[in-house]
């Protein structure tokens, strides 16, 4: 099917979001000089912003129809085989965004070099229109991104790109019945990380760094590794488990492969979340009563590459 639509996604900018809050720039100006904040760097970023989408805009204009499309929409939008994606903000935006692009290529454009390392932004303004192009010729290539995926005993499923938590919402204790490969036992712990391959160096890595700290101090001459994991596995980490009467620890992290799933039964009379990415809004509730099978997804995310 031949693309007819570009769908632009974005966030708002910082100082979008300040006047949402205060009404007015100059309200959110002085909000920002009182607290000895730098607000000039709340303006360049806003204004570097929107060059790189006026830019972008025109270039497409004479190219593909398109329509922008918010962030906070993202949920509610449905995808279709006739459009193309075209994500321009930050990293996170573009890992949100594949959660809800049904396969669609999303050509990812980083707009501000200067202020975002864009590790999943390989285009930019200046040169995003040869991926839209390679995209609409058929002759692009893609990395293909698999997510992981918690499907509830209600039905109700959330992906996550980078990485999902299951846990309390708050910094108490989470209580919950864990099964893996064969075992199972009760823990309390503070939530459980499931990585994707995306996601290994980021939340993840930090357990490990904590893993390695602490071991030295008692162990020397040990090397920190960081994970490795390819496309087709997921790796989780069991945060400060607690051992009790009750609790066990037996059970601290393991690989999910595309055969095996991790089941988790809550045990959380309230306060129970499962969301995906870091995003606190994306989440399903996980009370007691309720249990997630963990695997990995048969849906993926298709990243436009730039050679």
């Amino acid at each position: 099917m031949s693309i007819e639509y570009a769908i632009i996604v974005r966030s708002k900018t910082r100082l979008e979001a300040l006047v949402d809050r205060f009404n007015t720039v100059s309200q959110a100006n002085f909000y920002i000089d009182n607290l000895g904040g730098n607000f000039d760097d709340y303006q360049v970023e806003h204004d570097n912003f929107y060059r790189s989408l006026e830019t972008l805009q025109t270039r497409l204009s004479g190219t593909l129809k398109n329509k922008i499309l918010y962030r906070n929409h993202l949920q509610n939008y449905i995808f279709a085989e006739n459009n193309l994606i075209i994500v321009v903000g930050q990293d996170g935006l573009v890992a949100n965004t594949a959660k809800y692009s049904n396969g669609v290529p999303i050509v990812a454009v980083n707009p501000d070099k200067g202020r975002y390392d864009g590790v999943l932004l390989p285009f930019d303004s200046s040169n995003f229109i040869l991926g839209v192009e390679k995209v609409l010729n058929q002759k692009h290539r893609s990395r293909v991104v698999k997510f992981a995926e918690a499907s509830l005993n209600d039905g109700q499923k959330l992906l996550a790109f980078n990485d999902l938590f299951i846990g309390a919402d708050s910094h108490v204790s989470a209580r919950y019945r864990i099964k893996f490969q064969g075992k199972a036992e009760e823990q309390s712990s503070s939530g459980i990380i499931v990585s994707t391959q995306a996601g290994s160096t980021g939340w993840l890595s930090s357990i490990f760094n904590m893993a390695y700290g602490i071991t030295g101090l008692f162990e020397k001459n040990i090397e920190p590794k960081l994970p490795h994991l390819n496309s087709e596995q997921l790796l989780f980490a069991v945060r400060e488990p607690f051992k009790s009467v009750r609790t066990s620890t037996n059970i601290a992290a393991g690989f999910i492969q595309k055969r095996s799933e991790l089941i988790i039964e809550s045990y959380m009379p309230r306060n129970g979340v499962i969301f995906s990415d870091g995003i606190q809004q994306d989440f399903l509730r996980f009370n007691s009563g309720a249990s997630v099978r963990i695997g990995i997804s048969d849906k993926e995310a298709h990243l436009v590459l730039q050679n």
